[in-house]
């Protein structure tokens, strides 16, 4: 009878655990999704390339503008042409993908700790499902993945299908070599590594092999090397293939670009895109991983101790070592550098962080390294929280943070909720308790900041008000004249895949070398010429500052409107 009372109680606290897990996910990730309009340039891009796919009929060459545009596959285009074709042309549908990758990302973490420690009895650690909910808890309260999972990039869909990918390799490692259940494993991991690919392109496989090798090095099993690779690479080979030919035979010069341009100049070039020094991810790191980043000691320690302890029989934590080292060091000596591309990297460290803190916790509930850097991360929250209030209250060279308070009363609010949980976190008795509170302590920030985006940085990236307030009409008009920067935002809006482009083409450049679309941008002189020919039926928009270099150039507009000096201006002639 005590045991079955004790088990209830069990299967009761993991359902509670794992509602909390599920509530965190709705409210941070789900439920505000379409608060916010779309930011240029990467969400509008992501927005408009499927929505000329489902226009067009055309699912094989991604077009921006009418224009091809090869920088990337096809894979995450899918994704968001599914959700609009779903869920309508909005902006929740737009970023629906990258949540619910996140999401599935965490159940990922979930399966993966869970099928490690399913079968061992470590009082360390202590209940499986815990610990896997746990890290779960750890990957989707850090901040980047949190950035990241609210924003309509590839990242978050190449991301899932990479982790996939690199747990069934562990997974397959894990069964006796030659057995069915192995052989299908190696079989997901490559089809999961085809689908990366055909998201982001090669990198998709320098994740799996620079984790995948290393770790099978470290366990001395250098013959399954080559036995445990063959399969996988056909399985990727298969998925790739039938676009992979698709699109070379209607477009043959798609590789070569996007192998050169994509691959060797973004990432070793010395003109590398986004070029960024050795250091730059070792720098932002502490804000990318934060709130755990204050809890990196203690989860160091008791990483350390358990592979002391099982003296390095615990391969899981083995493998994630070299999931997350390695991938991160191969990032950081890359030239381009972007903050999402180290997203892979979360996963492992979810992992580790949740094994760490409960080794330590679980041996000693009261360790003083846990209390010290739990109160170093309230005591700060406190300091970021008076420096707020200060620059609201009394201004920073004439302006505050927030023109309306009830932002600004949010913004506390998800702090205040932040500081009172790391400290229940601190006073807590139990372990579970302890890392659950902390674990949710960004909730209510996640969630407000949805609705609290300042108005400047609206204005300097979200064109969006501005277009659907003075462009309804303007939609309509036969010539759309539109600058590099807000090309993507003015397709989105008006519907449209015709819009002329005036000065710098930008990303576009590639795709305006073909015959059929060198029409489309036009120099100062020329638009003057088209504007004069079209009064009463043009419209161009642009950011403030390239329609300031332009006034005096062009004719005088009939009608200006602009949504901020640091935005965007639409000129009706």
């Amino acid at each position: 009878m005590i045991k079955e009372c004790g088990l209830r109680k069990s299967i009761k606290n993991k359902t509670k655990y794992a509602a909390l897990l599920l509530l965190f996910f709705l409210f941070s990730y789900i439920l505000p999704l379409g608060v916010r309009d779309l930011a240029e340039p990467d969400e509008t891009r992501y927005a408009e390339i499927p929505r000329e796919m489902i226009a067009s009929g055309d699912w094989v060459v991604p077009h921006l503008n009418g224009v091809r545009y090869f920088e990337k596959p096809v894979m995450g285009y899918w994704a968001n042409a599914v959700s609009l074709l779903l869920l309508g042309d909005n902006n929740f549908a737009v970023r629906l993908p990258s949540a619910l990758s996140t999401g599935l990302m965490a159940l990922l973490i979930y399966l993966l700790v869970r099928g490690a420690y399913r079968r061992k009895n470590d009082e360390d650690v202590g209940d499986d499902t815990f610990l896997a909910i746990l890290a779960a808890f750890v990957f989707l309260s850090c901040l980047e993945v949190f950035a990241v999972g609210n924003t309509a990039v590839l990242d978050n869909l190449f991301s899932l299908f990479t982790t996939a990918s690199v747990s069934a390799f562990y997974f397959a490692t894990e069964e006796r070599p030659g057995s069915g259940r192995e052989k299908c494993l190696l079989a997901l991991a490559g089809m999961s590594c085809g689908i990366a690919f055909l998201t982001k392109g090669f990198v998709a496989f320098v994740i799996p092999v620079i984790s995948f090798v290393p770790y099978l090095i470290w366990q001395h099993r250098y013959f399954d090397l080559l036995r445990m690779s063959w399969l996988p690479v056909l399985l990727a080979v298969i998925v790739i293939l039938p676009w992979g030919i698709s699109i070379s035979l209607r477009e043959p010069d798609f590789w070569r670009f996007f192998f050169w341009n994509e691959h060797v100049r973004r990432f070793l070039s010395d003109n590398a895109q986004h070029n960024r020094p050795f250091w730059f991810f070792f720098l932002i790191s502490p804000a990318a991983f934060f709130p755990w980043s204050f809890l990196l000691p203690a989860g160091i320690v008791g990483v350390r101790d358990s592979i002391k302890k099982h003296g390095g029989r615990d391969r899981l934590l083995k493998f994630c070592i070299c999931w997350l080292v390695l991938p991160f060091m191969f990032f950081s000596f890359s030239r381009g550098k972007l903050l999402t591309y180290i997203l892979p990297c979360f996963p492992p460290f979810a992992v580790l962080m949740s094994i760490g803190l409960m080794h330590v916790l679980n041996k000693d509930p009261d360790n003083r390294l846990f209390k010290a850097v739990t109160a170093c991360s309230a005591m700060l929250s406190v300091v970021l929280l008076v420096i707020f209030l200060y620059l609201q209250i009394f201004g920073f060279k004439g302006s505050c943070v927030y023109e309306q308070p009830w932002k600004a009363m949010m913004v506390v609010t998800g702090i205040v909720f932040f500081i009172m949980l790391v400290v229940l976190a601190l006073r807590s008795r139990t372990v579970k308790n302890k890392v659950i509170f902390y674990s949710m302590a960004p909730l209510l920030f996640f969630f407000v900041i949805h609705y609290t985006v300042p108005d400047i940085t609206v204005a300097a990236v979200s064109p969006g008000v501005m277009l659907e307030r003075s462009g309804r009409n303007a939609g309509k008009c036969d010539i759309i004249i539109s600058d590099g920067d807000s090309v993507r935002s003015v397709c989105w809006y008006f519907q449209r895949n015709n819009v002329y482009m005036l000065g710098d083409a930008g990303e576009l450049d590639y795709g305006l070398n073909y015959k059929e679309a060198r029409g489309k941008l036009l120099d100062k002189r020329y638009a003057a010429v088209l504007i004069n020919q079209n009064r009463g039926r043009t419209v161009l928009i642009a950011r403030s500052e390239n329609a300031a270099r332009l006034r005096g150039q062009l004719p005088d507009p009939v009608f200006e409107d602009s949504n901020d000096p640091s935005g965007y201006v639409l000129w009706r002639y």
